[in-house]
């Protein structure tokens, strides 16, 4: 059962949302007035979930100049991919056994999407359906920690923009990307839990795509 979520819990969800879509960029400034405006809330929850965020490195809270986009380095990016295998190959390996064939339907449904942005290039909707892709098995790991530790270490990574200089570049990374969420889903449907730790950790979040990508 999901936990009760509080305002504060919102509006950390609302700021993070912001960073992940590109809305707030690194080194600029939140504005709590216009988030409380925005939300219609007083300034105490967002203040509490500006705090949190601090906490947890994805904001800076600098002297004069408020909290802060901390931006994040090529090694950054890394380190997160790291993690994040690890954590999503456990919630994969977990959820495993819960997917239904309506599930598979529906992660098919994002691979298929996710080419048809990649070959118009639109990277918004790409990184829309790769969100939806993982986050479906992963709501259904059972594990509401693990759901939780997963969200606030993806919260760090800034959404990637491509110029057009890269844009060539970028479609080759992602269609390679989409094969190995393909072969995410052949292990869903074959029952391979340990094939899917594996895949993920060591091969889907592998370090060496972080210079090019990080909406995998």
């Amino acid at each position: 059962m999901e936990r009760f979520k509080t305002l504060k819990d919102h509006v950390y969800e609302y700021i993070a949302a912001q960073i992940r879509e590109g809305n707030l960029i690194p080194d600029q400034r939140i504005n709590e007035n216009i988030i409380c405006e925005e939300l219609n809330i007083s300034r105490t929850p967002v203040r509490e979930a500006l705090i949190q965020l601090s906490a947890e490195g994805i904001l800076e809270n600098k002297a004069r100049r408020g909290f802060l986009i901390r931006s994040i380095s090529e090694k950054d990016v890394r380190e997160l991919y790291s993690v994040i295998g690890i954590l999503d190959g456990y919630a994969a390996n977990l959820a495993c056994n819960a997917l239904t064939e309506q599930d598979y339907a529906d992660l098919s449904f994002y691979i298929e999407a996710m080419d048809l942005a990649i070959r118009s290039g639109n990277y918004d909707m790409y990184h829309k359906q790769q969100v939806s892709f993982h986050q479906l098995y992963i709501d259904k790991c059972g594990n509401n920690a693990l759901i939780d530790t997963i969200a606030k270490s993806k919260n760090k990574l800034l959404k990637k923009t491509y110029s057009e200089a890269t844009h060539q570049n970028a479609k080759e990374v992602l269609h390679a990307t989409n094969d190995e969420h393909r072969e995410i889903l052949r292990l869903f449907q074959t029952k391979d839990k340990e094939g899917l730790f594996r895949f993920l950790s060591q091969t889907h979040w592998t370090p060496a795509y972080a210079s090019y990508d990080v909406m995998k």
